[in-house]
C-alpha cells in the first residue's frame, strides 16, 4: 500500500510548478494529496520573506526554474509580473477543494500560458472548468480555512513552496524527490549518521 503525503502548494510559485510536472516519480510510492496554502501568509508568520523580496535571490530563482524546466523538458512561461496576488486563486482552490486534475490546470494557466489569475480571473476561472463569471471567494469560512491550512502547514515543519510532509518530514523544494524516495525506502534515514548529530551542532545566532 502507497504511503500517505501531504503536498504542500501555491500557484505562485514556479518550483512548485515543476515539483508538480516532476511528481510522477513519486506516485508509485507515494499517495499526494495537494493542500492549498497561501505562501505570502506563510512568510508572514515565520518573519521571514520570499525570493522576489531579495533582488538577486529573485533573479536565482528565475534563472534556475528557466534551467531546470528545460533540462526536464518541461514548458515553462513566465507571467508578465511576478510575484502577483495569489490569494483569491488559492481561496477559489481550496473552495473547491481542487484535485489533481485541477491543481494543473492551475499551474498550467500560470506557468506554461504565462497568465495572471489576479488580472485575468475570468481566465483562470474557465481555465479551471468553471464559469467565467465565478465572483472571488468572499465567504469568511474559506478565507479562515486556507488560514488554518497554511497554520498546519507551519506547524509540519513547512516554511516554502512546494513542500512535501511524509510521516512527520518536511521536504522542501523541486529538487528533494530523490530524496523523499530515499527516505520512503528508508523510514531510519535520519536516524543514522551524519544526520542525527546535525541537530547537535550550536546555533550562535539564537538566543540562550
Amino acid at each position: 500500500m502507497k504511503k500517505e503525503a501531504i503536498f504542500y502548494y501555491d500557484i505562485i510559485s514556479p518550483y512548485a510548478y515543476l515539483f508538480v510536472k516532476m511528481r510522477r516519480q513519486l506516485e508509485g510510492k507515494l499517495s499526494l494529496k495537494p493542500v492549498p496554502i497561501f505562501f505570502p501568509g506563510l512568510l508572514r508568520a515565520q518573519n521571514n520573506v520570499g525570493p522576489a523580496e531579495v533582488p538577486e535571490k529573485r533573479m536565482h530563482t528565475y534563472n534556475f526554474c528557466t534551467w531546470k524546466a528545460a533540462r526536464e523538458n518541461i514548458p515553462l512561461k513566465f507571467p508578465k509580473r511576478h510575484p502577483f496576488s495569489s490569494v483569491a486563486a488559492m481561496r477559489l482552490l481550496y473552495a473547491h477543494q481542487a484535485d489533481w486534475d485541477m491543481v494543473d490546470k492551475a499551474f498550467n494557466f500560470v506557468w506554461q500560458e504565462g497568465k495572471d489569475p489576479e488580472t485575468d480571473w475570468t481566465g483562470f476561472c474557465a481555465a479551471l472548468g468553471l464559469h467565467a463569471d465565478t465572483l472571488k471567494p468572499t465567504d469568511e469560512n474559506i478565507k479562515l480555512g486556507l488560514a488554518a491550512n497554511t497554520e498546519l502547514a507551519s506547524k509540519a515543519g513547512v516554511f516554502g513552496v512546494p513542500s512535501v510532509v511524509v510521516d512527520g518530514r518536511s521536504f522542501w523544494g523541486c529538487d528533494t524527490l530523490e530524496w523523499i524516495l530515499e527516505f520512503v525506502d528508508n523510514p531510519n534515514l535520519f536516524n543514522e549518521e551524519p544526520y542525527k548529530s546535525l541537530s547537535l551542532v550550536d546555533n550562535p545566532l539564537l538566543k540562550k
